[in-house]
C-alpha cells in the first residue's frame, strides 16, 4: 500500500513530531459554528488526530464520530474527552474500510485527505459520500503545500500532500457534490502552509 504507514504515524505522535497540531480546534471549524453554518447532527472526524475537534463538537451538542488508525491519536482524543466531562465514539480503524451503522449527516474533513498517498484519494472520496446522507455536507480543510519539484517535476511530495483546488474538483465532481463559488475561506498556519475551507453538499 503507497503512503504512509500506522507505524509512521504511531512514531510522529510518539517523539512529538506533529506540526499540523495547532493545540486548538481549527478556527474555520469555530467560524462555521459560531455563524449557525454548521449545526448539531450526526457527524464524522475522520483522521481526528488528537482530538480537537472531536472535542469542540461534542461540547457543542454534535453526536461525534472519531475514526484514526493510529493507536496514539484514538489515545489522545478519548483522554481529551475525558478530561472535558465529554461523550464521543472514538474508533480505531482504517478510513478505507471503515463503515458506518447509519449514514452522517455531515463529515469534518482536515487533515485526513492530506495524509493520504494520492493514489487513494479516489476510495477515500467515494468512502465519504458513501457515508453521507444525501444532501449531507462535506466541511473540507483543502491543505494548501505546493513544492517547487511537485509544480516543476510533477513529484508526488508528502505528508502532507498538497490538495490543489482543481484537483478536489476533479475528486469530488459536480455531478455528485454541489461546489459554491469561490473565493473560499483561506485559513493560515504556523506550519508554513495554508488550507482552503470549502463545504460541499453531496446530491
Amino acid at each position: 500500500m503507497p503512503g504512509p504507514t500506522i507505524a509512521f504515524w504511531q512514531q510522529r505522535f510518539d517523539e512529538h513530531n506533529t506540526p499540523w497540531d495547532r493545540g486548538a480546534p481549527n478556527p474555520q471549524l469555530v467560524a462555521w459554528l459560531a455563524s449557525g453554518a454548521l449545526a448539531p447532527c450526526r457527524i464524522a472526524v475522520p483522521g481526528c488526530g488528537s482530538g480537537w475537534e472531536v472535542a469542540e463538537l461534542a461540547r457543542r451538542g454534535f453526536e461525534v464520530v472519531a475514526i484514526d488508525y493510529t493507536p496514539a491519536a484514538v489515545e489522545k482524543t478519548r483522554a481529551r474527552l475525558a478530561q472535558q466531562g465529554l461523550a464521543a465514539q472514538v474508533v480505531q480503524a482504517d478510513v478505507l474500510g471503515y463503515a458506518p451503522d447509519r449514514p452522517f449527516d455531515a463529515v469534518y474533513e482536515q487533515t485526513c485527505l492530506c495524509a493520504i498517498h494520492p493514489d487513494q484519494w479516489r476510495g477515500y472520496a467515494a468512502q465519504l459520500q458513501r457515508w453521507l446522507r444525501p444532501g449531507g455536507r462535506l466541511w473540507a480543510m483543502f491543505m494548501q503545500m505546493p513544492r517547487p519539484q511537485a509544480i516543476e517535476e510533477g513529484l508526488i511530495q508528502g505528508p502532507p500532500y498538497h490538495c490543489d483546488i482543481n484537483g478536489m474538483r476533479a475528486l469530488f465532481p459536480e455531478a455528485e457534490w454541489h461546489w459554491p463559488a469561490p473565493p473560499y475561506a483561506k485559513v493560515p498556519h504556523a506550519a508554513l502552509f495554508h488550507e482552503l475551507g470549502v463545504v460541499l453538499t453531496r446530491r
